[in-house]
């Protein structure tokens, strides 16, 4: 019978092992989510209260926002704990972890796509902007981006136990997406 051994709980390897450089990990992390999670309030507060911002490409900017504070709130938090406390352990929810960051992830990608599909009617077919691009299309088509992300991420966290979070040891921190 061959003896293994399995650790409960997955370990990050740190970017450096000294205390300076963790702090400056740290503080250089807390600037740029603070940053990112300003410009995204500031975006989603203009849009909800100025009116002429409610216009299609508004509404999927509203959406890209509420996605990318989805983004840093998945990443960031746990990788500056780690760099503050010099932790390495990832918590037990790995796995919600990697469907909450495919999630956001591929609904961002969506959006984005569908907001090169707004600019292209908008300058290539301005005449039919309101017909091709109205209200009810614009739920339709952000409702498909959250759909498709949800199912992008279900897809790759169905595949991960047996992929990265088996391993108990990561030798790179998630992406943690600007």
């Amino acid at each position: 019978m061959p003896k293994s051994s399995s650790l409960p709980q997955f370990f990050l390897l740190a970017f450096s092992d000294r205390w300076e450089l963790q702090l400056l990990h740290f503080w250089l992390f807390l600037g740029i989510s603070l940053a990112a999670l300003l410009a995204n309030g500031l975006i989603l507060s203009a849009v909800a209260c100025d009116h002429h911002l409610h216009t299609p490409m508004g509404f999927f900017l509203l959406n890209l926002s509420l996605t990318d504070l989805g983004c840093i709130c998945t990443t960031v938090p746990k990788a500056m704990h780690n760099s503050l406390w010099d932790t390495r352990h990832i918590y037990q929810g790995c796995a919600a972890q990697v469907f909450l960051l495919f999630f956001f992830l591929g609904t961002e990608f969506s959006l984005l796509t569908i907001m090169y599909y707004d600019r292209y009617v908008a300058i290539c077919k301005p005449l039919h902007y309101g017909t091709l691009l109205g209200s009810r299309a614009c739920a339709h088509m952000a409702a498909a981006a959250w759909a498709t992300g949800f199912l992008t991420a279900l897809l790759h966290t169905a595949k991960s136990p047996s992929g990265m979070c088996s391993r108990n040891a990561l030798t790179k921190q998630m992406p943690v997406p600007s």
